[in-house]
């Protein structure tokens, strides 16, 4: 029962993102409360990660420099780095808890997705009826959410997340598993009724962040399959479904001729555009300008609002001041303004070395399932989300990690194996 309660927190930290519990001097949301009781038992229990340790060092160094510079404050600096290092020791004594089971540990990751897709549907089925208490589930106190309206349909799912594009991102890599296992008629971790039902509930975001997240799908599924065979069914799914979205969603048209109005100098005012296309270019801009004067380190985690008062566009085409000022809207660019060079090729290597790619003899279809599934979510934290530990980031980075070493383990076995075998042979 214990062992239930604690994996039943640990998971809330992932998917209750939408409670504050306060929101001075800092927000404090209801995971961190989980983070802090368990925290202090894992580190009696396990040893520290003594692999994290050059990198926690490289951002301390280059964040204390930044800030004798003037480049950035001990306050900002601090409350970022400290969250972060507390969020990656956190996951990986996670890991440690559960024996490194990462095929475990993404079973109960899926099962949450699967709650917070049912959600999803009783929410619009009760929108549809009228059933307020169905879905308005601020009413249940989650005092960061709210109803998204819009869409065809009149609501776009956000489910327990705050908003539709958390929900989108958080579930990315449950939609990847659904849909190979409605394409491969498969089973991995969901039956096909609930494979749709999370299909269902994603589509039904009507947002730019699950539609990528379905572009960047299909785009590993071409890798891991074949370019050359499934190319033709692809292309034309990618093309039609780019072109329903954009002469049937008016948020997605809104948003992508925003971004053309802004990048061409068509618009001359933030309030000629959708609000998320602005936020995007000006941020953009910003983290471009930090870039170019920092390029190799950045200015250290948490100064992109000090750069963001700086470079804002906001003087120039109006609009809401502040707006993701310390978020940057996208981790790539808030890794462009605040670690440089530095931080954009460490993700890009760590994308690249622990890339997990289907093997012909199906002998690790596990595996590379929940290693592509998670490279999803993390793909879509680069383009549109910049907070560095929201919705449990650093468990699916660790997962990643994780299962490319076990499937190295595995081949290191598989290989002696067959060596023992040929001199027994011998």
């Amino acid at each position: 029962m214990l062992n239930r309660i604690i994996t039943i927190a640990i998971f809330s930290t992932i998917f209750l993102s939408s409670l504050v519990l306060f929101k001075e001097p800092f927000e404090f949301y209801l995971p961190y409360l989980f983070i802090v009781i368990l925290l202090p038992f894992f580190t009696l229990k396990y040893p520290f990660p003594r692999q994290i340790l050059p990198l926690l060092a490289f951002l301390l160094l280059f964040g204390l420099v930044n800030i004798w510079s003037g480049e950035n404050t001990y306050p900002f600096f601090l409350k970022i780095y400290i969250n972060l290092f507390i969020s990656i020791l956190f996951y990986y004594y996670v890991f440690e808890a559960y024996n490194m089971d990462v095929k475990l540990l993404f079973s109960f990751y899926m099962k949450g997705a699967l709650i917070v897709a049912v959600i999803g549907l009783i929410q619009f089925i009760s929108f549809k009826i009228g059933f307020e208490y169905g879905y308005n589930l601020k009413l249940y106190g989650l005092n960061k959410w709210g109803v998204a309206r819009g869409g065809s349909m009149g609501i776009r799912i956000n489910s327990i997340f705050s908003e539709p594009s958390y929900f989108g991102a958080t579930i990315a890599p449950a939609v990847f598993i659904s849909l190979y296992n409605i394409l491969k008629n498969q089973h991995h971790y969901l039956s096909k009724i609930q494979s749709l039902i999370i299909i269902i509930t994603y589509l039904l975001t009507f947002s730019s962040v699950a539609y990528m997240g379905l572009f960047i799908i299909l785009v590993l599924m071409l890798m891991n399959f074949g370019f050359v065979r499934y190319v033709i069914i692809f292309v034309p799914i990618i093309i039609g479904g780019y072109l329903y979205l954009y002469y049937n969603v008016n948020e997605f048209r809104e948003r992508i001729d925003g971004m053309d109005a802004l990048y061409e100098n068509k618009a001359k005012s933030a309030f000629e555009v959708h609000g998320s296309s602005f936020v995007q270019f000006n941020n953009t801009h910003i983290a471009t300008q930090n870039f170019i004067k920092n390029p190799l380190f950045g200015t250290g985690l948490g100064s992109h609002q000090i750069a963001y008062g700086k470079y804002s566009l906001v003087k120039q085409y109006g609009g809401i001041n502040d707006f993701n000022s310390q978020d940057a809207n996208s981790m790539f660019l808030r890794l462009m303004s605040e670690t440089g060079l530095f931080g954009i090729l460490f993700m890009i290597l760590f994308i690249i070395k622990f890339f997990l790619l289907r093997k012909n003899d199906h002998s690790d279809t596990e595996l590379w399932l929940i290693s592509n599934a998670v490279l999803v979510l993390i793909l879509l934290q680069l383009f549109r989300q910049g907070n560095y530990t929201y919705s449990g980031f650093m468990f699916f980075m660790w997962m990643y990690y994780f299962v490319k070493k076990e499937a190295m383990t595995a081949t290191a076995v598989e290989k002696q194996a067959l060596t023992d075998e040929a001199l027994k042979l011998e």
